[in-house]
């Protein structure tokens, strides 16, 4: 049939809105991914046919080449997620050799009222994957008792299904929380410390040095919002100390916890998971009785997931529940052995189980006895694999995040296992569910349960294949960042990191065995060196700063130098200490011995990079002059044919001219860049790797925007600099929004009068530096909030140093100080001279105002007055040399109201008039406004 966008089509409990994409389950949405979603409206489209597989693939993936498993796990993630099978339900089946078909009854409503479109979901919860069986009532509870416990901990033995739990109750709270819901899986990291700085990253807070905890305690202090803890038992006491500090210091944050024992935290509530109800021994029951119980429930439902044919007979049904008894209702032991029900049938199931394990322990043995079950449930279900599904199974223990199939062919491959047998083995890991699948939409990956993976590493190292097997890992990670690092300029940045942020756990993992465990240290400063792209991506350059250190720490100390390596490392080191600290003496020493040592070695790119970094570094500092010799540098050195090196040498001299005070030069070459970039077909490619790192399209757009003001043409200044942004947020390119941000857009709209705007843009300023930690900008958006944010209500801070003191100026004269006025005399501050200047002048003129009443005074008054009248026509000749027209009209409007004041109409007409009259547009502006005002005072005086 035909899906119409206005059709409400239902079948079991699920109601689908084809139009929205929009999966009910009575009032919950149902989230599924992109191609499970795909795959149900194709299928439901056909109900009651036969869809082949090619068809399926053709439609789901019209532009790539997939295999048969990328559709059999999309197919068996939408299976689960609808609960296909419970209580002999089936919606999809598999015709043999044929392909899939829907069967299940549908009701197909044309005119049903659509729910109405949500807000964009601010939470980090994954897609569910399964159905979730007999913890409803413990869920309802939960929720109703989360707003007045504020801290629950969620206690059980491993398997018991903490998490799921928690999920659900989450996923049930999306949209009650004002600030969203974080998800945080404590299970892949080792350091208690760590913790505090990786909750800072998930909430988009910048961590000083010293006090994360503090940091994140701050940061929540007015969010409404619920943390979701996962997997704390490892690190009690840091976690402790951290719901403690949360529930003093942020009121309105919720807490829930999952932990195999309780966090003894002040505040925290404890509730403790049982197993899943079982049918009891002792009680004859009927099957649609046994089937009420829940363990029974998700066996069975299990069962039929790996065996679709299984159908439970009323003989069968005495052998499932005893199973379930004999498994004390654990839910993963159940997954587990309903996994080998295919292979071995109940009856044989059962008799590997007389005498394997013992009835339910009673009192305080309890808990112990659950874990015996599930140990004892692992020691079957691994004894049951083939030498080689064993061997795999320990191997892929190293893994702390999700894989894909090549992954677990580099980790597993080696001794006694081929590269021809991984496929099959880990397709029977997940057959037998030791294995998850977790599917992107893209590319299937695999992840062990945190039990599974804990168990699986036991064995490894038992075994004595540890640290080979983690030797292999690291290679592994390597290999990828090599990948990422050569797809990162051409793919776009959230396909970017969908495809390798899911590493960053494995990553940590490689360079901490490397550089500080028994792995190679050769291999640590290698995969360090080459993985520069996904921290910064993932707003981690402080925690990446610390692992290059150790990095050239390691290079230094040994006895083979390695030129190359050193060179990208200080490169990576100069731009971290960049954006997570401006310009310190280590940033500039980084960037300083790359230069020197790419010289040394005859690496044009390398200096070029380095000279570009050190650049920068200058320009944030406001020594523009020595930023334009560097610039001259790049003609000496010459691209050697790599455009993007070209391009970005070219954009660099375009910053230099205008930050020493070139306009008219700075706009040519500015406009030359946006022109090659335009015809080469680079407009959209990123140049990361290239000194401090900012896409080319918004660098260029961000400068010219800056050099248009200048010269007088505020309404195309704001269309440009809002161009830039726009393709900032479109390309997701963090370090590049802040600066375009911090150096255009928000400096425009408040010049321009558009105080909204500037408001706006500020807070993205700030949270944007905050999520990326780019703490040089988060600095300068700071500053920039004296004077946005509250305009005269806030005591002036004069910021440390560099351009931020001279934009600060810009933004509101009261800023002006000794420093400054030195650097304006000297000619050092190049664009801004005469603006500083001009301020300058208006505090002699405040301070002339408030002399003293008396004979001196006018005297006193007078040559004061004739001081600022002074540096006045000095900064109007500066702005005039400059083609700074925005500056020239502020001087002459400040020496044309002296001029009034002295009843000087004439000569402040004549001043004035010409100036005003080189404008274009921009009429709204404050500055134009005011002197259309005065122009017409001006005229009143002299007509009369």
């Amino acid at each position: 049939m035909s899906l119409s966008p206005n059709q409400a089509i239902g079948f079991g409990p699920y109601r689908i809105y084809t139009g929205q994409r929009l999966v009910m389950e009575g009032e919950q949405p149902l989230r599924l991914g992109r191609r499970a979603m795909d795959i149900l409206l194709i299928l439901l489209a056909h109900a009651g046919e036969v869809v082949s597989k090619q068809q399926l693939m053709a439609a789901v993936w019209p532009d790539s080449v997939v295999e048969d498993i990328n559709l059999r796990v999309h197919m068996a993630a939408l299976r689960k997620a609808l609960g296909d099978g419970q209580a002999g339900q089936r919606y999809i089946v598999t015709v043999a050799q044929r392909g899939y078909s829907f069967v299940a009854p549908l009701q197909v409503q044309s005119n049903e009222k659509r729910p109405a479109a949500q807000a964009p979901a601010r939470h980090n919860l994954p897609v569910r994957r399964t159905r979730m069986i007999g913890r409803q009532a413990l869920v309802d509870n939960l929720m109703q008792q989360l707003p007045r416990q504020r801290c629950i901990t969620l206690v059980g033995p491993g398997g018991i299904g903490k998490t799921t739990v928690a999920l659900r109750v989450a996923e049930q709270l999306i949209g009650r929380y004002r600030d969203g819901i974080r998800l945080l899986d404590l299970a892949p990291l080792n350091d208690p410390g760590s913790i505090f700085s990786h909750l800072a990253t998930l909430l988009d807070l910048a961590s000083p040095d010293g006090d994360p905890l503090s940091c994140v305690v701050n940061g929540l202090h007015e969010r409404q919002m619920l943390l979701v803890l996962d997997n704390c038992e490892h690190l009690i006491d840091a976690v402790a100390l951290l719901s403690e500090s949360i529930l003093r210091g942020a009121p309105q944050v919720h807490i829930l916890a999952t932990s195999r024992e309780s966090l003894r935290a002040e505040g925290e509530f404890v509730q403790r998971l049982e197993s899943l109800d079982c049918p009891p021994a002792t009680l004859v029951c009927d099957r649609v009785q046994a089937l009420g119980f829940p363990a029974l429930q998700l066996f069975v439902e299990r069962v039929m997931s790996a065996c679709e044919h299984f159908e439970l007979s009323d003989a069968e049904l005495p052998l499932a529940s005893e199973i379930c008894r004999r498994l004390d209702g654990i839910p993963l032991a159940l997954e587990l052995a309903a996994a080998q029900v295919s292979s071995l049938g109940l009856s044989a199931l059962l008799q590997q189980w007389q005498g394997a394990l013992h009835p339910l322990a009673s009192g305080n043995c309890e808990g112990h006895a659950r874990h015996q079950t599930l140990r004892a449930t692992l020691d079957w279900s691994f004894n049951l694999l083939t030498p080689c599904e064993q061997t795999c199974l320990r191997r892929l223990g190293v893994f702390r995040g999700s894989f894909n199939l090549d992954s677990a062919a580099a980790v597993i491959v080696g001794e006694h296992i081929e590269p021809g047998e991984v496929l099959a083995s880990v397709t029977q890991l997940v057959a037998k569910s030791l294995l998850n699948v977790e599917v992107g939409d893209e590319e299937v990956f695999y992840r062990l349960l945190d039990t599974t993976r804990h168990y699986a590493l036991e064995k490894l190292e038992h075994g004595g294949e540890l640290e080979a097997t983690r030797q292999r890992h690291a290679q592994r990670c390597l290999v990828l960042m090599q990948q990422a690092h050569s797809q990162w300029e051409t793919t776009p940045t959230t396909q970017w990191i969908e495809r390798y942020a899911r590493g960053i756990e494995d990553l940590r993992a490689a360079v901490d065995w490397s550089l500080n465990g028994a792995g190679s240290r050769a291999l640590g400063v290698r995969l360090t060196a080459t993985s520069a792209a996904l921290w910064q991506e993932l707003s981690l350059l402080k925690e990446y700063g610390g692992y290059v250190r150790q990095a050239l720490a390691v290079l230094e100390a040994g006895a083979q130098p390695c030129p190359q390596l050193e060179i990208t490392l200080r490169l990576a080191l100069g731009s971290a200490c960049y954006h997570t600290w401006g310009g310190t003496p280590e940033t500039i020493a980084a960037f300083t011995r790359a230069q020197v040592l790419a010289q040394q070695h005859g690496d044009v790119a390398g200096q070029l990079r380095a000279v570009s970094g050190h650049l920068a570094v200058n320009l944030s500092c406001g020594h523009y002059q020595a930023a334009l010799a560097q610039s001259k540098q790049f003609d000496r050195l010459g691209a050697h044919g790599d455009p993007l090196l070209a391009l970005s040498t070219h954009r660099l001299r375009v910053l230099a001219l205008h930050f020493a005070g070139n306009q008219p030069q700075a706009r040519i070459s500015a406009e030359q860049v946006i022109q090659r970039m335009a015809h080469s077909g680079h407009r959209n490619r990123f140049t990361h790797g290239f000194g401090v790192q900012y896409d080319q399209s918004v660098a260029s757009l961000t400068i010219l925007a800056r050099v248009l003001w200048l010269q007088g043409f505020a309404d195309q200044a704001w269309h440009t600099a809002r161009q830039a942004l726009d393709i900032a947020l479109q390309i997701n390119h963090g370090t590049s929004i802040c600066y375009t941000l911090a150096l255009a857009s928000c400096l425009i709209a408040h010049y321009n009068g558009d105080r909204k705007n500037a408001r706006a843009l500020l807070q993205l300023l700030l949270e944007q530096a905050q999520k990326h930690s780019v703490l040089l900008f988060h600095t300068w958006a700071r500053h920039y909030a004296q004077v946005i944010e509250v305009g005269e209500k806030r005591p002036v801070v004069a910021a440390d140093s560099g351009l931020v003191r001279e934009l600060m100026v810009t933004l509101d004269s009261r800023f002006i100080d000794d420093a400054l006025l030195e650097r304006a005399q000297s000619g050092a501050a190049g664009w801004s001279t005469a603006e500083i200047l001009r301020a300058q002048a208006e505090r002699l003129l405040s301070e002339a105002h408030g002399c003293p009443e008396g004979h001196t005074r006018d005297q006193a008054r007078c040559d004061t007055e004739q001081q600022a009248e002074n540096i006045l026509q000095q900064a109007i000749g500066i702005a005039r040399d400059q083609g700074a027209l925005a500056w020239e009209l502020r001087s002459a409007t400040t020496l044309a109201r002296l001029w009034q004041q002295q009843s000087r109409y004439h000569e402040a007409l004549a001043l004035l008039a010409p100036i005003h009259q080189r404008f274009t547009e921009g009429y709204a502006t404050p500055d134009l406004h005011k002197v259309r005002l005065m122009l017409e005072q001006l005229r009143r005086h002299v007509q009369i």
